[in-house]
């Protein structure tokens, strides 16, 4: 209906794409995630050296605010259910698990 329209757009919901495309800010599979996440890892490694991350810390990629210390503190706590292919790419960061 118009009027639900004209109300989501004044809250800053936009609709989707007429092609059927999502619109940004759409859910991301959680390989999307992890990518997106292991990148902001990735930054904050070559910058500092070490993955000592604060529990707070924030890193922003391409724009985009990655609550890295909270990623990395969920990710050791979950440890053993990763692939081994996830615990092989933070292990060449110098995660300590």
């Amino acid at each position: 209906m118009p009027a639900q329209q004209w109300l989501l757009e004044s809250v800053g919901i936009e609709p989707a794409a007429e092609d059927g495309a999502s619109a940004a800010g759409a859910p991301r599979s959680q390989d999307a995630r992890w990518a997106a996440n292991l990148a902001a890892a990735r930054q904050f490694h070559a910058r500092e050296g070490h993955l000592s991350v604060p529990r707070k810390a924030v890193e922003i990629v391409d724009g985009v605010e990655h609550k890295l210390g909270a990623w990395l503190d969920n990710v050791r706590k979950r440890a053993a259910k990763l692939s081994p292919q996830r615990r092989a790419d933070l292990e060449a960061l110098g995660m300590r698990w």
